[in-house]
């Protein structure tokens, strides 16, 4: 579940190694660099690496989302996100994972007086702004009080190439599921107004619903999942203008 939230970040490259830290799997890291060297940090965007699709793991560390009993959405985004990130590789689409364990992504933005939440999102807002990748897609698990709502929602920025985006991922995730929601438009979230690439927030499914409950935690419903969200982005590329 993503919850909204404010506030603008200032990308100095100077942040640009804490920004990025170990959340990139793959192990990534920058070339030590004295920071009183003639040219300090010129070639950071350089050694940066590049991708396709980021992929934000929703969450992490104290921010643990919704949860039922001691599962946790953080730890059904990371497990979902690992798996996209495996079948986009595999299918020779360029992705990185913002994190690859239980952190938060606030801990490492020390440089904006914010708050935990504010500088969570501006991290990962930066992140996008530095990679410069050519999709955005934010992986997350549903809550709600109704009895009754499950199912997966798509939400994306509202416009063209978004909205294609979440069209597919929606319909893959339809299937997958046996659903028939239709994807939403939305400016009410920061990652989505800040992000400047096509952008979704994917609510997989809803935690509170005892069906979805079952999926989302058993390794082979998370595979599903993934693979259907990978068949929607593969979709995407093939029919978006480049």
């Amino acid at each position: 579940m993503l919850l909204r939230g404010g506030g603008l970040s200032r990308i100095v490259w100077l942040t640009a190694i804490g920004l990025t830290g170990a959340g990139l799997l793959g192990a990534w890291a920058p070339p030590p660099q004295r920071l009183d060297s003639p040219e300090p940090l010129s070639h950071v965007r350089h050694t940066l690496p590049t991708a396709e699709v980021l992929i934000d793991a929703g969450h992490g560390g104290i921010d643990s989302g919704t949860h039922w009993g001691d599962v946790m959405e953080k730890d059904i985004n990371l497990a979902i996100s690992r798996k996209l990130y495996i079948v986009l590789r595999g299918r020779g689409i360029k992705a990185v994972l913002n994190r690859t364990g239980d952190y938060a992504l606030s801990d490492d933005n020390r440089w904006q007086s914010a708050s935990r939440h504010n500088r969570d999102l501006a991290q990962r807002k930066g992140l996008s702004d530095v990679i410069e990748p050519e999709l955005f897609v934010s992986i997350h698990v549903n809550w709600s009080k109704k009895r009754g709502n499950r199912g997966p929602i798509v939400i994306h920025q509202d416009e063209g190439r978004s909205a294609l985006l979440g069209a597919f991922i929606q319909d893959g995730l339809n299937r997958q599921q046996s659903s028939r929601r239709l994807p939403v438009p939305s400016n009410k979230y920061y990652v989505l107004n800040r992000v400047k690439v096509p952008s979704v927030i994917v609510e997989t499914a809803f935690l509170s619903d005892s069906r979805d409950r079952e999926m989302l935690i058993s390794p082979r419903g998370q595979s599903r999942v993934a693979l259907a969200i990978a068949d929607g982005i593969l979709a995407y590329f093939c029919v978006s203008p480049s």
